[in-house]
């Protein structure tokens, strides 16, 4: 069997059907992720593969320091040629990782390239898309063009003023939209210092009045959904403030029309000494307790109770819970969706139990499919992944005559799920 071909992952022949006539053409709306709209706004020029893969990506920190390598040359100030040489060194020692297979396709989609990186092509591979990188076709925008992306929507402090939106609206060579996505976090738990710098940012008396007059302000400019990240979702329990500001903004997003996305179940920033000398997002986390499904209930509740429960993504980072949460949409669907393998659960056997998760108790026709979450410009072969894994899956029911090969209907079971649900949902 040929290494990650174009059948890579498509073991019957109905899913090579369904992947090359249907999922593979479709285009890319990724409604959460960390990019940097200042360097899409600035249209970005990256220079080596140093500076596109490791200089912010959590997931290909871990596996480095998994392998033993110094944190000088994961997050430190090795120079970019020895940082590459050490992703090199660790990328054969992820067998059956999904960065493993990332590194591939992103090798592939972008460069042509079909080596397998080691550290005996590394050099090859460094100076073969280093020349690349100097012509056009490697800034920011280029390689989201590229992947087929046709909307993406960042992750945006509410106290942000949006200017690096507004730049990207008004530049007209930029083919696809670049939506701001509400993450209100730091202002729902009391924290005074961070509640006064956005009610100065707003101008507002108090940090309710605050967030609601933020949100119209995203809302002005282009936003179509929140975001939120929970380690613990304490409703009713012992944060009073919290569960005011929670109702409060399940409310202003049903008013506005807003998507709430709720991610539910790390355990953030775990090693001190990286905290203290890189700060949050440097991949020293983990995974928790999803959520009392008990709290989750009740506020959705609440909320649809007074006609008033936005659309909504549940996520969740423990496989363990993904009956509590794909039921918990069950119930209020189709305005609450179970959404996609998140995180730490972002590969194979992940992807796999959260589409068996759909179809077993919910309705995988209607999913709104999947997201890079991510602060890397080359994460968008991550969609791919994700679609031969689907196509794959369903190839299956066909092939074990749990369906029929139906391709009419299957095919566009795909195709919804690859970009036209999350757009209608959105």
């Amino acid at each position: 069997m040929s290494f990650m071909d174009k059948d890579f992952l498509l073991s019957s022949e109905a899913a090579k059907v369904l992947y090359h006539e249907h999922a593979e053409k479709m285009p890319i709306y990724d409604f959460h992720n960390h990019l940097s709209p200042k360097d899409i706004a600035e249209h970005r020029k990256f220079h080596d593969l140093t500076e596109l893969w490791l200089e912010g990506d959590h997931y290909k920190w871990r596996a480095m320091r998994a392998n033993g390598v110094e944190e000088k040359y994961v997050t430190g100030d090795a120079p970019a040629y020895e940082k590459f040489l050490k992703w090199a060194e660790t990328v054969p020692k992820l067998a059956g990782s999904p960065l493993f297979h990332w590194t591939h396709l992103e090798l592939q989609r972008y460069f042509n390239i079909t080596k397998v990186l080691s550290p005996s092509t590394a050099k090859a591979i460094w100076d073969q898309t280093k020349q690349l990188m100097e012509g056009p076709g490697y800034d920011t925008v280029s390689l989201l063009e590229k992947m087929n992306v046709k909307v993406l929507c960042t992750t945006d402090d509410p106290a942000d003023d949006l200017f690096w939106h507004k730049k990207i609206r008004e530049d007209s060579t930029i083919p696809f939209k670049v939506l701001p996505s509400f993450r209100p976090d730091k202002y729902l738990w009391n924290n005074v210092q961070a509640d006064a710098r956005l009610c100065q940012a707003v101008k507002a008396g108090s940090i309710n009045a605050a967030l609601e007059k933020s949100l119209e302000y995203f809302c002005e400019n282009g936003c179509k959904g929140s975001d939120h990240g929970f380690e613990a979702f304490p409703y009713y329990d012992e944060e009073p403030g919290f569960s005011d500001l929670i109702h409060l903004l399940g409310e202003l997003y049903a008013k506005h029309g807003i998507v709430m996305q709720m991610h539910l179940g790390p355990i953030r920033n775990n090693v001190p000494s990286l905290m203290a000398n890189y700060g949050p997002d440097a991949g020293a986390d983990s995974v928790g307790v999803t959520t009392d499904p008990f709290a989750l209930s009740r506020f959705l509740g609440e909320l649809e109770e007074r006609d008033l429960l936005p659309r909504t993504i549940l996520y969740c980072l423990d496989p363990a819970d993904n009956a509590k949460l794909c039921t918990m949409a069950g119930n209020f669907a189709p305005k609450v969706q179970f959404g996609a393998a998140w995180w730490f659960n972002d590969h194979i056997r992940g992807i796999r139990k959260q589409l068996d998760e759909l179809m077993e108790q919910g309705q995988l026709a209607a999913s709104v499919g999947m997201l890079t979450d991510s602060r890397s410009f080359t994460s968008f072969p991550r969609h791919e992944y994700f679609r031969r894994i689907l196509c794959a899956r369903l190839g299956e029911l066909v092939e074990s005559g749990e369906y029929p090969n139906d391709t009419q209907t299957l095919g566009k079971i795909v195709e919804d799920i690859c970009y036209n649900n999350a757009r209608n949902f959105f």
